[in-house]
């Protein structure tokens, strides 16, 4: 069994790069467009497909689709991206640290997609480059930030970042908290692990208005996200417990 799932990650990983980098010459190529939000989507599922991962999802709250968002979310493994990006219809551009950028041909893409490379480390930095993304207008794209600013290892949520709130004060964006469960389970958030097939369960939360917020009282939104994100997450981990249920053989793995 081991053996099997083993050589199925080796192909399985082979696939995805070559996939990745044929759909980020096409994004590259094509820009910020129609085409290359359906070429993303289209990788996100064919990525899902071949980690064995199926997604379900619950929407507590139906999102406009001419409205930008700033959209919030947990993070927990290199599947996340490929879970949300499957589901959400919103054209997201996502904030993302700098070293991304360094991949060859990649960082290439998703710059020319509109997405935005920060370093982490340099605070005034990030917020320039999340602002002059802002300034060259949103066209009906949203923007995207995994709160917690790295993957978490553990079942609680880490500390969140300010950046998010700080972008929908000053855009006067609503805040739509986001959170994934079961995506651990199927690829570890560090270091090397096989593919184990399983259920990802990802949960929209009701938007947040930035409206009854003011930036200088911006850590009262940030801990607003924070939990609502955590109510997002309860409901994503029920969701993927009753699918555990319903499914005959032992499961591996946590939840979150």
């Amino acid at each position: 069994m081991i053996a099997v799932r083993s050589l199925r990650t080796v192909l399985g990983w082979a696939w995805i790069l070559a996939d990745t980098m044929v759909s980020a010459a096409a994004i590259g190529i094509s820009g910020e467009t129609e085409f290359s939000e359906r070429v993303l989507r289209a990788w996100a599922r064919r990525f899902l497909r071949v980690a064995g991962a199926r997604v379900i999802v619950r929407r507590d709250a139906e999102l406009d689709p001419d409205r930008s968002y700033v959209f919030v979310s947990n993070h927990t493994s290199n599947l996340d991206v490929a879970a949300i990006l499957s589901v959400n219809d919103h054209p997201i551009r996502f904030i993302a640290k700098k070293e991304l950028s360094r991949i060859p041909l990649f960082g290439w893409a998703a710059k020319r997609m509109g997405h935005v490379f920060i370093d982490r480390k340099d605070h005034g930095g990030a917020t320039k480059a999340i602002r002059e993304r802002i300034g060259r207008g949103l066209r009906g794209a949203s923007l995207f930030f995994f709160a917690e600013g790295t993957r978490s290892v553990a079942d609680e949520l880490l500390p969140f970042k300010k950046g998010a709130a700080v972008a929908a004060l000053e855009t006067h964006l609503d805040c739509v908290p986001i959170a994934v469960a079961g995506a651990r389970a199927v690829l570890k958030p560090k270091g090397l692990s096989l593919f184990q097939p399983g259920t990802v369960a990802v949960v929209f939360g009701a938007p947040i208005p930035s409206s009854s917020h003011a930036l200088e009282r911006r850590d009262e939104l940030v801990a607003r996200q924070r939990t609502a994100v955590e109510d997002a997450l309860r409901k994503a981990r029920k969701l993927v417990a009753g699918e555990q249920r319903r499914e005959p053989g032992p499961r591996s793995g946590g939840a979150g």
